[in-house]
Parts: C-alpha cells; structure tokens; sequence
C-alpha cells in the first residue's frame, strides 16, 4: 500500500502563528529565527559551534568560549 502524498507549505519556523499577523511580518520573523538558530564558526577554536545564548551573547558548543556581537548574528569579518 502507497503512502498518500501529502503537500505542505514552506513556511518555516513563522508557521506557529498560522495565518494572523500578515505575509509580510511572518515572512521577515522567519528570516531572522533562521539567521539567529543557525551555528557559525568560533572565532577561538575555527570550529562550527557558535550558537546565540541569548540577546547579544554567543557561546561555542565546543570550546565553551563566550563572546558578545550582535542581535541575530555574530559580528561580521567587517566588525559591523
């Protein structure tokens, strides 16, 4: 027996707040929990650990190094 095919919507981690708030809201909230979920390399270890620990401050999972950047990413190679 086939498994039915069931299609969904590609609508990310704004896919909670169904269809309130507008496309437009939804969309850039899921663009920013994307850039801020994601891991990125330590600056002390070169190691793809980095993850936001809260507003600010990011820790390395593998290493156990804390630094402070910005909101959503660490800061950039420019220092913005």
């Amino acid at each position: 027996m086939k498994k039915k095919k069931t299609r969904k919507r590609k609508v990310g981690s704004a896919g909670r707040f169904g269809p309130r708030y507008g496309r437009k809201i939804r969309n850039a909230v899921s663009k920013i929990e994307k850039v801020s979920k994601a891991t990125y390399e330590c600056p002390a270890c070169k190691k793809m650990g980095l993850k936001r620990e809260s507003f600010g401050i990011w820790k390395c999972v593998k290493c156990g190094m804390k630094i402070t950047g910005g909101a959503f990413r660490p800061p950039s190679r420019r220092g913005v």
